[in-house]
């Protein structure tokens, strides 16, 4: 295991702000941002609506090091507009996305808190989030990894829910959230009988940290600490780059289509917890994240 007496342990992931979590998981004042308020690169939108504007657009993007290793890295504020994706904030995060194809940096960390594209940029913000993910897809299929980590206040929601599982691995916390709507856009759309946003124990059985671990649509579990996620990350980059390929792309469809044949009647996530094998599914949530992981394991060790 790498050299992690560094860490500087005790501060919550969850509370951080953007510029918080950056200087804290990287390697001390070794972050040099790009494009920065100074650059007063506003929306062009925000202000013909009578909207506030930020002098970053809700995101931050730089250079910095890891451990020693070179890594580009973006983080989404979500204390703007939750993290909203509009012109400018979507076409910077491109941007460091198609300089890391350039650079090869050992990895780009993109820290995501978002609801998904701003409403007051609709077209603007739908063009950004897929122009991100084609430069996210081409750094991957040029050999940088591209390593996703959630667990802030609005979670990571819509078209950033796309982008999140177009990374190479992702960490999550207890408190994230990942999926492609958000609570109160289902209940909104389908209604309260379908899904109720303000039950806040549903909320976070389906879209919640662990929920997410054992359908493994992410790589890794970590208490809401940004020294552990640093920990994740410095244990993820030590991993081999898995080149993006066709195969597996094909790989990754068997996979979902098995998991919507076991699990589609499916009613509640505890249903399918009690089919993956655990004993106690309702007591699942009120678990530690050491126990819980030992619990997973078990598991997946009687599931391989």
């Amino acid at each position: 295991m790498s050299d992690l007496s560094g860490l500087r342990r005790g501060h919550s992931y969850y509370e951080a702000n953007a510029r918080g979590r950056i200087a804290r998981l990287l390697d001390a004042d070794s972050f040099v941002e790009i494009l920065g308020p100074a650059e007063r690169l506003t929306s062009p939108h925000l202000e013909s609506l009578g909207q506030p504007c930020a002098f970053d657009d809700g995101i931050v993007i730089g250079r910095g090091r890891l451990n020693g290793n070179p890594v580009l890295i973006a983080s989404q504020e979500g204390g703007f507009m939750g993290g909203s994706v509009g012109e400018v904030h979507g076409a910077k995060l491109t941007g460091l996305l198609e300089l890391a194809a350039k650079e090869k940096p050992s990895a780009v960390l993109l820290l995501l808190e978002s609801g998904g594209v701003r409403l007051h940029e609709a077209n603007a913000g739908l063009i950004a989030i897929s122009e991100i993910i084609r430069a996210l897809l081409a750094a991957r299929g040029a050999g940088i990894a591209v390593i996703g980590l959630i667990g802030g206040v609005y979670g990571c929601f819509g078209g950033m829910g796309i982008v999140a599982r177009c990374c190479d691995s992702l960490i999550i916390n207890e408190e994230g959230r990942l999926g492609l709507s958000g609570p109160d856009v289902i209940e909104t759309t389908m209604g309260v009988e379908e899904f109720d946003a303000s039950d806040r124990a549903l909320v976070w059985r389906t879209m919640g940290g662990k929920h997410r671990y054992l359908l493994g649509e992410v790589q890794r579990l970590v208490e809401d600490d940004i020294a552990a996620y640093r920990q994740a990350v410095t244990e993820t980059l030590a991993q081999p780059v898995q080149a993006l390929s066709l195969p597996g792309l094909e790989e990754e469809h068997r996979t979902l289509k098995h998991r919507l044949t076991r699990y589609g009647a499916c009613q509640d996530s505890t249903e399918i917890w009690g089919d993956l094998g655990f004993d106690d599914p309702p007591q699942l949530p009120l678990l530690d994240i050491e126990s819980f992981l030992q619990a997973a394991n078990r598991v997946c060790r009687r599931e391989s």
